[in-house]
């Protein structure tokens, strides 16, 4: 079904439950413009090959491409997400957990957006809005398990395959250049750096911008009273103000992030972000290609793993990785648990 936008605009003058549910779904993806979007430009940004400016409105225009490009070729992220919970046959119960799915992902988001702590809002957005289905049904039928499963394996598939891509990568790179002078190189990984954070920020849109979308058609579907749908179509003006709106989020906040993920964790020369962009960027294209939602997060920050211990165990900061890596533990059953109660408490008072 085609959905056009003044068809949109006008369900959204009749709809006060889709007003809500836009309004929440935007908010989410300004938060992963916050949280998330940044991962792709930290390592640019990091070693100075470009500045944090440039580097947003780049993000900016290679999210939407990205979105737009992805999902002419295959949409089948955004169907994932868009099939992965049952909220049930009544259109007003289901916007209502709806919205309390995405109210637990901005409160889980913010959180630890404020530690400085890049979370997951691939699996934010899993959890909350899974915890909400549950709170609907009661139980766990409102969940499906393939789906979910196809999650999961990307969660492990993004972290393993991350580090070990990123551990080969600057090692072959080191390899072809290691009888080229160093001052020679500096100038050819500064734009390849570049280059780098913009196929990131492409293969960011490929699969968070999709994801997204996902949840944002569920939304206009559920307040038709529809609640399943093959061969979704998504517009151009829905992806133009996906992009938008994730890229005005990296633009406030993203800073914080790139701190973390780009300087705290390792110290990393302009070859070594190079080799990080190209492995997580690689993992992306795999995984949006075979349709399986990984989190951008994962795969960068392991990458970059990868990339500090090819060079020396010691170089990887682990006390940053650790933080890291227990936000990402506690992902599920937190944002899972904040959506479950956040659907009841709208529920009793809605």
């Amino acid at each position: 079904m085609q959905i056009e936008f003044g068809t949109y605009l006008q369900s959204l003058g009749s709809n006060p439950l889709l007003l809500v549910t836009t309004l929440l779904t935007m908010a989410v993806i300004l938060v992963n413009g916050w949280t998330d979007a940044p991962n792709a430009i930290a390592t640019a940004v990091s070693t100075r090959s470009i500045s944090p400016k440039i580097a947003v409105l780049m993000a900016a225009v290679f999210n939407f491409l990205g979105v737009l490009v992805m999902t002419l070729i295959n949409s089948t992220v955004a169907e994932t997400l868009f099939n992965m919970v049952d909220f049930g046959d009544d259109y007003k119960t289901a916007l209502i957990a709806l919205c309390a799915g995405l109210c637990a992902i901005v409160i889980w988001a913010v959180t630890a957006w404020i530690f400085g702590i890049p979370t997951s809002e691939s699996h934010a957005l899993v959890a909350g809005i899974a915890g909400a289905g549950i709170a609907v049904s009661n139980s766990f039928s409102s969940i499906n398990g393939p789906e979910i499963v196809k999650v999961l394996y990307g969660l492990l598939f993004s972290t393993f395959l991350g580090f070990l891509m990123g551990f080969l990568t600057v090692r072959a790179v080191e390899f072809i250049f290691k009888r080229v002078n160093k001052t020679k190189t500096g100038r050819l990984f500064q734009g390849a750096q570049i280059g780098g954070a913009a196929l990131m920020a492409f293969m960011h849109g490929a699969q968070d911008g999709q994801k997204f979308m996902g949840i944002f058609i569920l939304g206009i579907y559920l307040s038709q009273g529809m609640s399943s749908a093959t061969n979704l179509i998504f517009p151009m003006w829905m992806m133009i103000l996906c992009s938008a709106v994730m890229g005005i989020g990296t633009s406030i906040g993203g800073y914080r992030i790139i701190k973390t993920v780009g300087m705290n964790m390792v110290n990393l020369e302009k070859y070594q972000g190079f080799s990080a962009d190209l492995a997580a960027a690689g993992c992306l294209l795999i995984s949006s290609l075979t349709g399986i939602p990984v989190s951008t997060t994962h795969t960068k920050t392991t990458a970059i793993m990868g990339v500090g211990a090819a060079k020396r165990i010691r170089n990887v900061k682990w006390s940053v990785v650790k933080e890291m890596v227990l936000t990402w533990i506690f992902t599920f059953p937190g944002c899972g648990l904040i959506g479950y109660l956040m659907a009841k408490l709208f529920l009793a008072v809605f």
